[in-house]
């Protein structure tokens, strides 16, 4: 039963940065985080970050799965997804083995995907950006 609490605590979210937030620095989280407000610096997770509509991230990010509403600069490393929203801008590079990217979005990037992407925090030299 214990297991199973910890699995349902990743889904929801565990942190947010709201809209009028400012934030430089290293985040590091378990369950979800969501970021409405100005981020940046490095971003180091197993799970989802979702960058909201009013979100500004210039980071680099790595993490089990990104949704994008809102802006990113920089490079997104991404376990198992990285989501593109109609509203949402990425400028930089994206490595994950599933992109999705709605009818909008605005990419600036150099793309690329693989069966497995490497699991945060791992050093191997074709994963520097």
């Amino acid at each position: 039963m214990k297991d199973r609490k910890n699995e349902m605590d990743e889904g929801k979210i565990s942190g947010f940065f709201d809209r009028d937030s400012e934030f430089n620095g290293e985040l590091k989280f378990r369950g979800s985080f969501r970021i409405d407000g100005n981020f940046k610096g490095k971003i180091n997770s197993e799970t989802m970050l979702v960058v909201g509509d009013t979100g500004r991230v210039e980071a680099e990010i790595r993490a089990g799965q990104v949704v994008v509403n809102g802006e990113v600069k920089g490079s997104i490393q991404a376990i198992d997804l990285v989501e593109i929203h109609g509203k949402g801008r990425v400028i930089g590079s994206i490595n994950t083995p599933r992109i999705i990217v709605e009818d909008g979005a605005h990419l600036e990037v150099t793309c690329q995907t693989s069966e497995k992407a490497a699991a945060p925090g791992s050093k191997k030299k074709e994963d520097v950006f």
